[in-house]
């Protein structure tokens, strides 16, 4: 007896460990290729939009703006990735995304920016908008990033982008520079304060793409990848 309670505490004991191992990574852009990635309700990639240059996955500026959208949805995932950006360059990366409306014909904002949170890429220095909590690094318009080391424009920042059951963590170059908890009160009342605070349907979903922004500046990201937690 005391040998089949024995062997069950073991089996139960590695079924835990292997559901809380880390999938392995996705290659999203290795330089090479963006297999891993497709434009905005596009089933292929937007050529002309988006180049392959130099081993690093660039925007196109005067053309329309075409988000890039991760082809697999993620719940809880680890994202990594470096980006760059030129003088006064915008962008964000975006997480549980829908493709549930329609794209923007003009060099304006993307769809789905008000309805799901962002971690701001920026050119702080020479941005019109300098306010902390829509800085680069930053859960954009909700939380300012702590501690955080910048590169010099047109040098390539690390981003290190974790959700896990709702708690959420973004690094910037090896630093921590803020964590929330999706649904706590006190994000509830930031996004109350914040220009979301009037849309029902921000962050509806658990999960859902990855999303790449292409806000008609020039900006550029290369090692990307992605793994399920």
């Amino acid at each position: 007896m005391k040998k089949i309670i024995l062997l069950m505490v073991v089996l139960c004991y590695g079924m835990v460990s292997f559901a809380q191992t880390p999938s392995k990574w996705i290659s999203l852009f290795d330089g090479k290729n963006a297999d891993g990635l497709r434009g905005y309700k596009m089933d292929k990639f937007p050529e002309g939009i988006w180049i392959i240059k130099d081993g690093s996955l660039q925007t196109v500026t005067k053309t329309q703006n075409v988000d890039l959208v991760t082809k697999e949805q993620f719940g809880n995932f680890e994202l990594e990735l470096e980006w760059a950006v030129d003088t006064a360059a915008n962008s964000g990366i975006f997480f549980h995304l829908q493709e549930d409306k329609a794209m923007v014909s003009n060099h304006g904002n993307s769809p789905n920016w008000l309805d799901n949170f962002e971690i701001q890429i920026l050119d702080d220095k020479y941005f019109n908008d300098t306010a902390a909590v829509r800085s680069a690094g930053s859960l954009y318009d909700l939380i300012r990033p702590m501690n955080k080391k910048l590169m010099p424009i047109g040098q390539f920042n690390k981003a290190r982008l974790i959700h896990k059951n709702g708690h959420v963590e973004h690094w910037l170059n090896g630093i921590k520079v803020l964590d929330f908890e999706i649904g706590s009160q006190a994000v509830k009342e930031l996004i109350i304060r914040s220009k979301y605070g009037k849309n029902p349907r921000f962050q509806a979903y658990k999960e859902g793409h990855i999303m790449l922004q292409h806000h008609g500046q020039k900006v550029y990201f290369r090692n990307v990848r992605v793994r399920r937690l």
